[in-house]
């Protein structure tokens, strides 16, 4: 069995991150797998490139920049990721696809494939998985529709958009969408129930199977490690209460809740907690924001963590990780802080619900509830023995359900099935 990963990038983002550990996991489960990407950052020589020289290079960033010339149209849209998928590479002819028993299509935007590469896929006559890192397979172009459920009858007068049209781009968009996955033999993936509903629920997917597997992680890399051994390395305190947030852009999406994270520790400041001189902030996916000074404790920023090994020194240096993104397909930054034993606190919505288990390894407060964010803070420090069994909990959650072995099964499972 050959699996081929089709992803844009091999590890730069969320979505190239987790595609790149399907493919690592397979392999090390002795399946034939592999990645073809259109932009390659690592050295790994099971991950082949569309873009190998300096020329396929420059047309990979006009696709791109001619891709985002059509939302410049709405002059008063929101500060949002959206992509039309206009122009894109033809890779149904290569190689890696050609000899491959299955193609496992990933986050294929930022100029790889455009929708009418997606169906000439239906050349190679072989079974297509997409799997899901954000919503915006079944979207009119958004990547997370923020609370908007238009992608379930047909968009058009795109609230994203500010557009008052009913025939609006979003609506081309999906239409076309719909027209090129019934003629693909398809079968979705999602990371999370939540993201799973939204698919099934979805004007393009309705009618075809939907299946959730989670993303996977290291087990072996992301460990726990010694705290005191941890600050060490990372010259941080031994006798602070370190709050870990982080996130690709973690200050600047406003995705990823950093301002009601700011809010919760301004009601945390506020009540007069015996933790309060404690308390620090550690900050990773960033090295500034313009409104430090409004933070009531110390922060510091660590800037962006290229390598697995010390984001794992960050898990495990901090007393919590709190991540309170308003939407997440997954959510890898939890996954990862649990599996090195570090427990974490994230509203109770989209895909954090499925990785933390209430009070048992972490905390969900209400949906963006900056009052609860900081109640589940203090209920998480308050009690050292409370926090020492949280952290076994969420590493022990990791290793039954998110492991590679336990994943690659998972897969291997769904591809026997769709080759019979």
């Amino acid at each position: 069995m050959k699996i081929v990963h089709v992803n844009t990038s091999d590890i730069n983002g969320g979505a190239a991150r987790a595609a790149f550990r399907f493919n690592e996991a397979l392999n090390k489960s002795q399946v034939n797998s592999q990645m073809l990407v259109q932009k390659k950052s690592g050295d790994h020589f099971n991950v082949k490139t569309v873009t190998d020289n300096k020329i396929k290079r420059v047309l990979a960033k006009f696709r791109s920049a001619f891709n985002s010339l059509f939302i410049k149209l709405y002059k008063k849209k929101k500060s949002i990721v959206f992509s039309t998928a206009k122009l894109g590479v033809d890779i149904f002819k290569h190689e890696s696809l050609e000899k491959a028993d299955i193609i496992n299509l990933h986050w294929i935007n930022g100029g790889f494939l455009s929708l009418n590469n997606i169906r000439k896929l239906q050349k190679l006559d072989k079974p297509i998985v997409w799997t899901l890192h954000d919503m915006w397979p079944f979207t009119g172009g958004c990547h997370y529709s923020n609370g908007c459920n238009k992608y379930e009858k047909r968009c058009g007068k795109c609230p994203l958009l500010n557009s008052n049209r009913n025939r609006d781009l979003t609506r081309k968009i999906l239409k076309k969408k719909r027209k090129i996955y019934k003629e693909l033999d398809l079968t979705i993936i999602t990371c999370s129930e939540w993201l799973g509903e939204c698919a099934k629920n979805s004007y393009v997917f309705k009618d075809l199977r939907v299946k959730v597997i989670p993303n996977t992680l290291d087990t072996n890399v992301f460990k726990p490690i010694g705290k005191k051994i941890a600050r060490n390395i990372l010259n941080l305190p031994q006798d602070k209460k370190l709050v870990l947030f982080g996130a690709i852009n973690a200050t600047s999406n406003p995705r990823k809740g950093f301002n009601c994270l700011k809010k919760s520790l301004i009601k945390f400041s506020d009540n007069g907690s015996k933790l309060n001189k404690k308390i620090e902030l550690l900050v990773f996916g960033a090295s500034s924001s313009d409104d430090i000074e409004k933070l009531p404790f110390k922060t510091r920023f660590i800037g962006r963590l290229y390598d697995n090994y010390t984001l794992a020194l960050c898990y495990s240096a901090a007393d919590i990780f709190v991540g309170p993104s308003l939407e997440e397909a997954f959510g890898q930054t939890y996954s990862e802080a649990m599996s090195c034993g570090t427990p974490c606190i994230a509203f109770n919505h989209s895909g954090p619900k499925d990785i933390i288990d209430h009070k048992k390894n972490g905390y969900l407060a209400n949906y963006k509830s900056a009052d609860d964010l900081a109640k589940g803070i203090i209920w998480c420090l308050n009690d050292k023995k409370r926090l020492n069994n949280l952290g076994n909990n969420a590493r022990r959650k990791v290793l039954n359900n998110y492991s590679f072995d336990v994943i690659s099964k998972q897969y291997l499972k769904l591809y026997r099935e769709l080759l019979k």
